[in-house]
């Protein structure tokens, strides 16, 4: 009979040849395995609706469990293998997916991508100041202070208003003013390439000067502010009795 020593060094021979028995058999299935699948190169070019090259576009083998990105031109590159499902995502894009048949036998594939556009239009939106139609009411009726710079110009205009009306023989008019314009045309017309005309030595200038000081034109005037136009309401006829 066997001792204890030898029985336990026999099942200890017999358990390494079955677990290099058994080694050796799951390599050479899965040699078996790989040498059976069989790989295809997936390439092409990825653009837009107007046929313009898109960028960053993702690549995903849903089989093989590998991804590959767009380069600038468009072009891209993946593994796949028969029967695989290849998606391409892309921000702003639609997402899109092809899949490569079980009985493709070749070991590259051309396949060009359109991807569309996935964006929403909405209207335009103006943003108002006003938080809703109460407060624009409140501030379109509410009265606002008079601009100073404002102010100073409506006084100056009125000041020229009253100047004008001051001189004699001119009416503020829209006639006045044209008659204005074509005097001042005219005396510019006949005296081009001309000296200047000197009033100093006309005698008509002379006497219309003497006339205006008679009628009191170096005196001192007083600058009254014109009041402003009172509006007079129209009183409704009386309705006879029937």
């Amino acid at each position: 009979m066997l001792s204890d020593y030898n029985l336990e060094a026999v099942l200890l021979n017999k358990f390494f040849h079955i677990a290099v028995l058994l080694v050796l058999t799951a390599f050479l299935t899965g040699n078996r395995i790989i040498a059976q699948e069989r790989f295809i190169q997936l390439s092409g070019i990825i653009t837009d609706e107007a046929s313009r090259p898109v960028a960053g576009v993702a690549i995903i083998s849903k089989k093989l469990q590998r991804g590959a990105v767009s380069e600038r031109s468009g072009i891209y590159s993946i593994t796949t293998a028969p029967g695989d499902t290849v998606f391409y995502r892309a921000l702003g894009y639609k997402r899109y997916h092809t899949v490569i048949p079980l009985s493709y036998t070749d070991r590259r594939c051309m396949v060009d991508i359109v991807l569309e556009p996935d964006t929403i239009s909405i209207a335009e939106v103006t943003i108002m100041p006003w938080r809703n139609y109460d407060e624009f009411i409140k501030d379109m009726t509410r009265e606002k202070p008079v601009d100073p710079i404002v102010e100073n110009m409506n006084e100056n205009l009125a000041s020229i208003y009253v100047a004008i009306t001051n001189q004699s023989n001119l009416a503020v008019s829209p006639e006045a003013g044209y008659r204005y314009a074509m005097e001042q045309n005219f005396s510019t017309m006949s005296t081009r390439n001309q000296f200047p005309v000197n009033n100093l030595l006309n005698p008509f200038a002379w006497s219309k000067f003497i006339s205006e000081i008679r009628k009191g034109l170096l005196k001192n005037q007083t600058y009254n502010k014109p009041q402003q136009a009172k509006v007079i309401k129209k009183k409704k006829p009386k309705q006879g009795k029937n």
